[in-house]
């Protein structure tokens, strides 16, 4: 191995030891039956491990992103791991100085991942993984029967994309369906390989295309997130989106750009924020200088509305908990590990 790659790879090690906090983001296609229990089970553990977050449950698996102390974070992998349903689950793992969340949610929902498209399951049939590094060599060589279907909104790739990738004009990942007639007509015969930012939406998309006729499709395992730490992310260009304080993080370690425009004065930037305006509440990139200005909101309409909430300077605002107390009901006297054998059975 070349000695600059050594070199690299030593001092990212390095800085990551140094790094206090873990950022776990994570999915898994899987069935369970009991989700009430479960929920609740599952976010006592959370509170007694000090992981902040967001985990949503659903009958057919889990889909979850959480920041938390290192090692507090590797007990937690270790724990969903030995529940059988979560065996094959795969974390990708960042390292931090600081929680990226301020608070712990888990709650119940159809999907795992909103798509409209509850019918499909990724369990029974989805599109070949691609792993990162084949990804890096396809995208080196430049393949030209190949094509990067990128599943995520408008206001994440605003801000970064694959080199080339296709992008749909979607606001959420539901519209997808909508999009179906298009895609036939113009990319049905090729090697399609969907991509999003950890691999849930790109797996779902690729069951629905497979489920409409597509044939030679394939995922990105993992997502941007995966290619970023295992390939180093040379050819992502601009930031990934992501739905935690940071908002958007570097991917790209080899040569990184910047392709976000600001929202309001169109100058070429990286910053992203939701708007302070809660009933806009628009993802949008916006320049620094720009986002002072507004006090975080996208317009001066915005900046004007009465229930503006106070910019912090990141443009991150955290969901209410809507009074969800997980230890109701439950008897305190048991020890975290009394919800660890909580199953289907």
């Amino acid at each position: 191995m070349h000695i600059n790659k050594l070199f690299k790879m030593y001092e990212k090690n390095t800085k990551n030891k140094m790094k206090k906090y873990s950022v776990l983001l994570y999915y898994c296609y899987t069935q369970i039956d009991n989700t009430e229990s479960f929920r609740e089970a599952h976010h006592i553990y959370c509170i007694e491990k000090k992981l902040l977050g967001r985990i949503i449950i659903a009958q057919e698996g889990i889909n979850g992103t959480v920041s938390g102390l290192v090692e507090n974070c590797q007990e937690y992998m270790e724990h969903l791991k030995a529940d059988k349903r979560f065996a094959h689950i795969e974390f990708k793992i960042e390292y931090v100085d600081f929680h990226v969340f301020k608070k712990i949610h888990v709650r119940i929902k159809r999907e795992i991942v909103h798509s409209g498209l509850p019918y499909i399951n990724p369990i029974q049939k989805t599109g070949a993984y691609i792993e990162p590094k084949e990804m890096h060599s396809i995208l080196k060589n430049n393949e030209k029967d190949t094509v990067l279907l990128d599943v995520r909104s408008k206001y994440e790739y605003s801000v970064g994309k694959f080199k080339n990738a296709i992008t749909l004009d979607i606001e959420n990942f539901r519209e997808l369906k909508e999009k179906i007639d298009v895609l036939k007509k113009t990319i049905q015969n090729k090697k399609i390989i969907t991509y999003c930012t950890g691999g849930i939406k790109c797996e779902k998309a690729s069951a629905y295309l497979l489920e409409n006729g597509f044939e030679n499709v394939y995922q990105l395992h993992g997502g941007i997130i995966k290619y970023g730490i295992e390939a180093d992310g040379e050819y992502f260009e601009g930031k990934c989106y992501v739905f935690d304080s940071r908002i958007a993080v570097d991917v790209n370690k080899i040569n990184p750009t910047i392709v976000g425009s600001c929202y309001v004065c169109k100058k070429i930037c990286d910053k992203m924020i939701n708007c302070a305006n809660p009933t806009c509440n628009k993802h949008v990139p916006i320049c620094k200088e720009c986002a002072e200005k507004l006090e975080g909101t996208c317009s001066a309409e915005c900046q004007q509305n009465p229930h503006k909430r106070p910019y912090d300077g990141t443009g991150y605002y955290q969901k209410n908990t809507n009074g969800y107390n997980p230890y109701k009901d439950v008897v305190k006297k048991k020890t975290p590990t009394s919800y660890n054998n909580i199953s289907n059975n």
